[in-house]
């Protein structure tokens, strides 16, 4: 592997010596592309073989209800047995590395998700692989990108390079990789000339789907009919329905996935619990095991007839009503089942589980409709259109959804009501929570990027590098003869003041005693306590730059202390310091180009 690395370092060296730093960029990008496309078809190649291996192995219908436990114990006893006992997951962990971390994913990242997701899901976890691949992506161009010697803002973007070739990859669908990583990942500052490598890294990738995996495996529909202009009222009232659905979705999977999270047992105890969930789910609603494409593809296709709940609970209806509150049942069901396999200490993400509930929505609701013998709708175009509007509220990326759908038809037949529903639902869902599910928390304590760029750049800002520490401190019961002395050897208008147990009792302003220095006979008559006053504020040493910022725009102050979990004063932030890196920062965001 080192001898692999130093070759690589040592053929790019050579390159950047013959070519422009944008043409190294495009190569290291099309690398990325190729590495992290490659990847994903791995990934998705051995689900698709454990999948494969579970149907020639089950000698009834109900033998495969057994894997879905084996598969949640056998990734626990991986991360706990190889990966230190916890591993990072879902698209958080790559915002947490590009706002917190200067774009820096640790190498482990490259192989982790891989192996344990493909156990998850390839054994019946009701999760979707597209969260570890665009986790694995990402950190393939965060790697790819340090050792080939690219600064942070490169990094940034080999990072949205990787994950768009993976998404590319996972769906042959290579303008949504383009768009999912600008959307999701990339919301900071994106410029023109950053399409041309993600674009070039999302064609490499969707071109390793195209050329290694067979087509019954790339996930692609033919349209059986096209858009019809007077369905409109009933595709915006699609919209409304995936927008409220996907807010059910988030707030049903979080909750879920906490009260498992918080469970005290052993980790193969919650494994095995949260297996036997699954398999009580999947008794009774079949369709909720695994990614559950193959099951998309008969709903969108216009075969959803072909599906069965094992018991015939619905016996007693007829088969439209019974496939009416079928798919309303698997709808509310899937949030769970996927924070059941997340929560109990499997490997997944909520990409492809919004998809599935997305289309089991749009049938849904065309079959209701159906149902009544009143008008006919197209149950096929509903079920496609529904993913869109359900991926667009949970995942927070309206674009993306619409592309994803428009590829996978192989045209922009639907793009019409794919661009209403995608809307409608994103606009619902933004109304109610600001932030998606995944990174709710973590954009509330300043720890991501979000859409709004003065505080990106702030978060990218750490309070340690804009600490001043080389300030003096006078203690409280001293005299001003003390503290003329200090005022001699320092070039500091601000002094810090400490009382008898070493914690911060206040500052002391030059200009506050400047009348008072050209008075010796006060020198040993003046103590330091009755000229001590208190700051504006105090900072934490814990607090994150936007707060810092809120304090200094609310006290008018230039100069904060800083103090520790003891109240001891370990500095001061000036203001002017903040704004010059501020400014840096901003003056580094400029065209690759430039």
């Amino acid at each position: 592997m080192h001898l692999l690395k130093k070759l690589y370092q040592y053929v790019l060296l050579y390159l950047r010596t013959k070519i422009s730093r944008v043409q190294y960029i495009m190569i290291v990008a099309t690398l990325t592309g190729l590495a992290s496309g490659l990847t994903a078809v791995l990934l998705k190649t051995l689900v698709h073989y454990l999948q494969h291996w579970i149907k020639e192995i089950t000698i009834n219908k109900y033998a495969y209800l057994a894997f879905p436990v084996l598969g949640l114990l056998v990734t626990v006893m991986i991360v706990k047995l190889f990966f230190g006992g916890d591993i990072e997951k879902g698209i958080a962990m790559v915002l947490r590395a590009i706002a917190g971390k200067s774009s820096f994913i640790p190498l482990r990242h490259t192989y982790q998700h891989v192996v344990t997701s493909s156990f998850t899901v390839g054994l019946g976890g009701s999760a979707g692989l597209e969260s570890p691949i665009v986790s694995t992506g990402s950190a393939i161009g965060s790697n790819m990108a340090r050792i080939s010697d690219l600064n942070y803002r490169e990094r940034t973007l080999l990072i949205g390079c990787g994950a768009a070739a993976g998404i590319a990859a996972a769906f042959n669908a290579p303008v949504a990789g383009v768009i999912f990583a600008i959307e999701v990942l990339l919301t900071d500052a994106v410029v023109v000339s950053y399409f041309i490598p993600l674009i070039i890294s999302s064609v490499v990738g969707a071109l390793c789907s195209k050329i290694i995996l067979q087509e019954s495996s790339l996930f692609n529909f033919l349209l059986k009919e096209n858009f019809d202009y007077h369905n409109t009222p009933f595709y915006v009232l699609l919209g409304v329905l995936a927008g409220f659905t996907s807010l059910y979705y988030a707030r049903v999977f979080k909750g879920s996935e906490r009260k498992l999270h918080h469970w005290k047992i052993n980790l193969y105890g919650k494994a095995v619990i949260g297996g036997l969930m699954l398999v009580c789910l999947y008794f009774f609603f079949p369709p909720l095991f695994g990614e559950g494409y193959d099951v998309v593809k008969l709903v969108a296709g216009g075969n959803a007839e072909q599906l069965n709940d094992n018991n015939k609970l619905f016996a007693l209806l007829t088969e439209n009503w019974s496939l009416v509150i079928f798919a309303g049942l698997i709808v509310l069901l899937k949030p769970i089942a996927a924070a059941i396999t997340i929560g109990s200490g499997g490997n997944g993400g909520n990409f492809a589980p919004s998809l599935f509930s997305g289309a089991f929505l749009g049938y849904f609701f065309s079959k209701l409709l159906n149902s009544t013998g009143w008008i006919k709708m197209p149950e096929g175009n509903f079920s496609l259109v529904g993913m869109a509007g359900v991926l667009s509220g949970v995942m927070y990326c309206p674009l993306s959804a619409i592309f994803l759908i428009a590829e996978i038809t192989n045209g922009y037949e639907l793009f019409i009501p794919l661009m209403l529903v995608s809307s409608i639902s994103f606009f619902i869902v933004k109304s109610y929570e600001p932030f998606s599910m995944e990174i709710k928390q973590l954009a509330l304590e300043g720890q991501v990027f979000t859409h709004k760029k003065e505080k990106n750049i702030l978060t990218a800002i750490s309070l340690d590098e804009m600490l001043q520490d080389q300030f003096d401190i006078i203690p409280v019961d001293k005299k001003l003869r003390d503290l003329v002395e200090l005022i001699k050897r320092s070039e500091k208008n601000i002094f810090a003041v400490s009382d008898s147990k070493g914690r911060f009792a206040g500052i002391i302003e030059l200009n506050d005693i400047k009348q008072k220095l050209f008075q010796p006979d006060l020198f040993d008559k003046t103590s330091i306590r009755s000229l001590v006053k208190k700051p504006a504020a105090t900072l934490s040493n814990k607090q994150n730059m936007n707060e810092v910022m809120e304090k200094f725009d609310i006290t008018q102050s230039w100069y904060l202390p800083v103090l520790d979990a003891e109240k001891k004063f370990i500095g001061f932030i000036s203001k002017t310091k903040v704004f010059n890196k501020y400014r840096e920062i901003l003056a580094s965001q400029g065209d690759l180009y430039e």
